[in-house]
């Protein structure tokens, strides 16, 4: 029996009860009973928009799984084997020879980083131009707050002194 079936069935029993609803007692029962009745109706309203949503949830994530297959179709047939993902020793092999493909190289951004020590508790900082733009950072070590100061200055003064300690070296 769904919910609104047993307010009914409430609310027929409250009727044929023929509650008095003049009294305190009577007040707070019929008083009660429409509560519930509104409560339920928000329940059924409520269940009905999950309904609507884990629907939508399910159509979003078959969507989704065949973009994730048009996406990596390539790399699947990289497996020698239809029995695992790549988790046998055949295939782990495969994968091996594959990583000297790849170049893992952090500084895909080609943006020049700048040495900075911090004068409190010496540890060096790298920042790029834009931190410097800014005009100061805090040091992640000591959280003393480090102000650039490069009016007189330019990019090339950062680079020539990055040259001086090469050719210190």
């Amino acid at each position: 029996m769904k919910l609104t079936e047993k307010m009914s069935y409430l609310q027929g029993l409250l009727d044929g009860m023929e509650i008095d609803g003049s009294t305190k007692e009577g007040k707070a029962l019929l008083q009660m009973s429409e509560v519930m009745s509104e409560l339920v109706l928000y329940v059924e309203d409520l269940q009905s928009q999950v309904d609507e949503l884990t629907e939508l949830c399910d159509i979003l994530d078959e969507d989704l799984g065949s973009v994730e297959d048009d996406l990596y179709e390539d790399e699947d047939d990289d497996f020698d084997c239809d029995n695992c993902d790549g988790d046998c020793d055949s295939c782990e092999d495969d994968w091996d020879d594959d990583d000297d493909d790849y170049d893992f190289d952090d500084d895909d951004d080609d943006e020049e980083l700048y040495s900075v020590v911090c004068p409190s508790c010496g540890d060096e900082i790298y920042i790029d131009e834009t931190m410097i733009d800014e005009g100061s950072i805090n040091c992640p070590n000591c959280n003393e707050l480090l102000e650039f100061d490069y009016d007189d200055l330019t990019i090339e003064d950062f680079e020539d002194s990055d040259d001086d300690e090469e050719s210190d070296k």
